[in-house]
């Protein structure tokens, strides 16, 4: 485990009552972290969503990571515990794992931990519903939520709502099947967390800030990293239907922009540390085919500047035409759960602008990977 005393002094600012007990309830205690970086503006809506739970926690415990703002104050008198880490430059990974160092070692091995984003709010039955998964299957190493789209961003905003819709739609048809628990909202047992540290240790996993910490911190995406940390020490992943939540969108293109190509190229890396292995081919063709996404956009639109420019114009063809029809039809059918509005909206295929931004990310984020541009989180 990390030892405390090697961490700057500066991130060592415990409550006193950090160590406390809890009582333990059915399932388990349940400690819910909230890792926050200037987050005033959303960290009470977070607790109060929380509070509602039908499941209610034991512990909530506010990771006010580097805060300028409220944040800590305004958690702090809602009633959680907070814990300052002022000075952490290993940003969201390395504030949970200090908090999950002072709690893992006194922690029973079957009480459950549960990470969720300071802008994520839980549906008032989430918490009992990710107990009852996670304690009914033993292999299970992880159960993460299935998050829709928050209010506002303008259009920008709309078109995240509609396509996390589509992977609410997707994980619902495979009954919960994963690729990534997402860092929105996940729990885990804390014996699956100590056997986490102890690979890393042993050298099994890529060995996270070097003392054995649950989350890697070298790396751009953390929770893609980890998800892979708990199917490579054979656990399974989930994401129940039943177990949803709320999440910010991204308010502007460029705010979307970074944070999709983190995401993307935090993807590659993770694919890259930890090779090329029966778990992570289904990751690795995931890869290849959103490269081949690329290579085709770029052929399609390089065609028609062609035609254009040498005059030859447009000619159209049954065979496109029926191509494209099919295109409509899943654009209009995968945004179901949003309404028939919004399918209707859908058919006029205006999402074409989201898709090609996305492509524009792919690319940038696989030039960046491979030129090993210098990482911003």
């Amino acid at each position: 485990m990390i030892d405390a005393g090697k961490l700057p002094s500066a991130l060592q600012q415990v409550p006193a009552d950090f160590h406390r007990g809890a009582h333990r309830a059915g399932g388990g205690v349940v400690t819910v972290l909230v890792p926050a970086h200037n987050e005033a503006e959303a960290i009470i809506e977070t607790l109060e969503s929380l509070g509602l739970q039908t499941r209610r926690p034991d512990r909530v415990i506010v990771i006010a990571d580097n805060c300028t703002d409220a944040t800590e104050q305004l958690a702090a008198d809602f009633g959680a515990e907070v814990i300052s880490t002022v000075g952490n430059t290993d940003k969201k990974a390395g504030a949970l794992n200090f908090a999950l160092n002072g709690i893992l070692a006194d922690a029973d091995p079957d009480d459950l931990i549960l990470v969720q984003d300071a802008d994520s709010q839980l549906s008032p039955d989430f918490i009992e519903n990710a107990v009852r998964h996670l304690t009914s299957n033993d292999n299970l190493g992880a159960v993460g939520g299935v998050f829709r789209g928050g209010p506002g961003g303008g259009f920008v905003g709309h078109l995240q709502r509609n396509e996390y819709a589509r992977y609410a739609r997707d994980v619902k048809r495979l009954h919960g099947k994963c690729l990534v628990v997402t860092g929105t909202a996940a729990l885990f047992r804390v014996r699956t967390l100590q056997g986490v540290s102890a690979a890393r240790i042993l050298g099994h996993l890529p060995a996270g800030n070097g003392h054995g910490g649950i989350y890697d911190t070298s790396v751009l995406t953390e929770d893609n990293e980890l998800s892979f940390a708990l199917l490579t020490l054979g656990y399974s992943i989930a994401s129940p239907a039943d177990c949803t939540l709320v999440t910010e969108v991204m308010p502007t293109w460029r705010e979307l922009w970074a944070q999709r190509l983190r995401w993307k190229r935090g993807a590659v890396e993770n694919c890259v540390q930890y090779g090329w292995t029966k778990i992570t081919r289904p990751y690795w063709g995931r890869q290849v085919l959103s490269m081949i996404g690329v290579l085709v956009t770029m052929a399609y639109f390089s065609s028609i500047a062609v035609a254009l420019g040498s005059g030859q114009g447009l000619h159209i063809h049954a065979f496109w035409m029926a191509v494209t029809g099919v295109f409509v039809i899943e654009r209009i059918v995968t945004v179901r759960l949003r309404g028939w509005k919004y399918m209707l909206l859908a058919a006029t295929m205006y999402e074409t602008i989201i898709d090609l931004f996305l492509q524009v990310v792919h690319a940038k984020a696989y030039m960046d990977a491979l030129f090993n541009k210098k990482k911003v989180w």
